[in-house]
């Protein structure tokens, strides 16, 4: 049954029976707020002129007539114009039997829509870092929501593998390398490369000191810097197909791809499909052609080509350079076009941080003058907020970020600690401790960045994170675990809590049933809004409800047995539901701890 609707049609027709039709006229009902008594609310200003009484007369006079007419409506209450129905604990318990006997609770019939959403989106000239762990965790988790609300969702990575900042670190291991291998080395590959980032951005700052000393100005040494010459140089051979430039380019891409599979699989994150850059760029540059043919695009004396959007409100943006290069805009209306063309897309969701609003803005509006304005209106830039930390932000030029390897391991390294100190891993073997401390430490540090909301930049704080106590990943996965060590016993003392249960609920167990309830509708909320949030703010709720009650009620120890069945069953559900949940956020929850 859906509750919402039930709920409309009996508020509808008590309305009607006392005031006549409604037509089209929309009610108001909402979820009663916790604060006051009541399961769900009816705002009854807009029945006013209808009715022709005060708002509190008018809400009594309906909550009267659903009290005698409608029998699942066990009590009412008015505040003001608000009026507030409770539902009696039959209704809800038989809306529990019909959870528990759904095997697909949650999970929506399909909608027929075919969206691709993008993220993780590295650039093959350093390591993944904890910016690229939001990204990636958000990404992940929008998918799987999507999953759930009936859409045929395909995960998608573009791979930044072309460009000057490849050409840098290419530049950089070429000149002062030494040949230097992962193998030789001992570092991932794209550790490695990210090392002659570093490198180069190192010698370039000394080289425009030179400059900038011996009489030029800053602007001017940024430009005339050999190193950045050669890099732009190396670009230029790079796109011309240099056998030299393009076999190096080669190479040290395959030990980056190879580290950032490392990175994946430990992230539990992945890809149904990879797009490169460098497989997308000539197709842009064909749609530049076609833009300057239709006049939609211009070309400057210096030979490169613009288009003008100050007429929409925003600035004249670059498409191609002068000397032939492309640039990001150039490749990713090469991609855009790949993808709708592909997969006949119903929509394209790009999980990219906020810093490229304007970005975005641009490509759906060279787009739509490009004439694929079906493709540009269903493109939508899931921006989400930096991610910084205690001490500040971090660039990568510097060599200052934190790396995602080395937080991930940290993660896992912390919960063992942690785990241990606290007895929750006594009885467990080795391999046991293993899994369960990288369970919790990933879970921890997935949960910590999912649970804010995307649009908010976040600090992260590593130990804040892992705590067994309050809005924590690893205090959902104690609840879950410590679940189905209850379920678990009573299945050794020979407890059987299956068959329908009888029992009458106590507000506390309607409560818990209510929460239950609304997970669909937690999914779907989080869906339209691309939110991983909601659905962290959903079950941490729901696991701080059980612990609340499992706290005042006797499960296993219960000596009526009908009773004892019932929260057996209530507790299989909302471990069930937890699992569910934390499944849409890429966590795993474990069987014991």
């Amino acid at each position: 049954m859906n509750i919402e609707n039930f709920i409309s049609d009996a508020v509808r027709r008590s309305v009607e029976a006392l005031y006549g039709p409604l037509a089209d006229e929309q009610l108001q009902i909402q979820k009663t707020r916790r604060e006051f008594e009541g399961d769900y609310t009816l705002v009854t200003f807009p029945l006013l002129r209808r009715s022709r009484k005060s708002p509190e007369a008018t809400a009594t006079e309906i909550g009267e007539h659903m009290r005698a007419n409608v029998p699942e409506i066990v009590s009412f209450n008015v505040v003001k114009g608000f009026l507030n129905l409770s539902l009696d604990g039959a209704f809800w318990a038989a809306r529990f039997a019909e959870l528990a006997s759904d095997e697909r609770f949650g999970e929506a019939p399909s909608t027929g829509r075919t969206v691709m959403i993008e993220y993780s989106s590295p650039n093959t000239n350093k390591p993944l870092h904890l910016g690229h762990i939001r990204n990636n965790l958000l990404g992940y988790s929008v998918a799987q929501i999507l999953k759930a609300n009936g859409h045929n969702v395909i995960k998608a990575n573009l791979v930044n593998d072309r460009g000057i900042h490849i050409c840098k670190s290419m530049l950089a291991w070429k000149l002062y390398g030494n040949g230097e291998t992962p193998a030789s080395s001992g570092m991932k590959g794209d550790h490695l490369v990210g090392k002659y980032y570093v490198e180069f951005d190192k010698h370039y700052k000394a080289q425009i000191k030179e400059l900038v000393a011996a009489g030029q100005s800053e602007e001017e040494a940024k430009k005339n810097a050999p190193v950045m010459r050669e890099a732009q140089e190396m670009l230029r051979k790079w796109e011309a197909k240099d056998p030299e430039v393009y076999g190096l380019w080669e190479t040290m891409n395959g030990w980056v791809y190879e580290g950032f599979d490392v990175t994946y699989k430990a992230l539990g994150v992945d890809f149904d499909k990879v797009y490169y850059e460098s497989q997308t760029y000539l197709l842009g540059k064909s749609l530049v052609e076609e833009g300057l043919a239709k006049g939609v695009f211009y070309r400057r004396d210096d030979n490169s080509v613009w288009i003008d959007l100050t007429g929409d409100g925003l600035d004249e943006k670059l498409l191609l350079r002068g000397d032939g290069t492309s640039v990001y805009m150039t490749q990713d209306l090469g991609t855009a076009f790949r993808r709708f063309e592909d997969n006949k897309l119903d929509d394209m969701i790009y999980v990219v941080g906020n810093e490229q609003n304007y970005h975005f803005q641009v490509l759906k509006l060279v787009l739509k003058k490009l004439g694929y304005a079906e493709w540009s209106d269903h493109i939508t830039h899931l921006s989400y907020g930096m991610v910084e930390l205690p001490e500040g932000k971090m660039k990568s030029r510097e060599g200052t970020v934190v790396d995602a390897d080395d937080l991930i391991a940290d993660m896992v390294r912390t919960a063992r600690e942690m785990s241990a100190e606290l007895g929750k891993l006594d009885g467990c073997s080795e391999e046991e401790a293993e899994a369960v401390s990288a369970m919790v430490g990933l879970g921890a540090l997935k949960y910590f960045i999912l649970k804010v909301d995307p649009k908010k930049t976040m600090l992260f704080d590593p130990r804040e994170s892992i705590d067994f106590n309050g809005n924590t990943g690893p205090f959902i996965q104690y609840t879950h675990a410590r679940i189905r060590s209850i379920l678990r016993k009573a299945g050794e003392a020979g407890i059987d809590f299956g068959g329908a249960a009888s029992a009458a609920l106590l507000p506390e167990e309607v409560a818990l049933v209510k929460s239950l309830t609304e997970y669909p509708s937690v999914v779907a909320s989080a869906g339209e809004n691309f939110a991983p949030s909601i659905i962290g703010a959903y079950v941490y709720e729901l696991a701080k409800t059980f612990n609340g009650y499992y706290h005042d009620h006797s499960i296993l120890k219960e000596e009526d047995a009908e009773v004892r069945r019932m929260r057996l069953q209530l507790a299989a559900q909302v471990a069930r539901i937890i699992r569910k949940g934390m499944a849409l956020l890429g966590i795993d929850v474990p069987e014991r701890m």
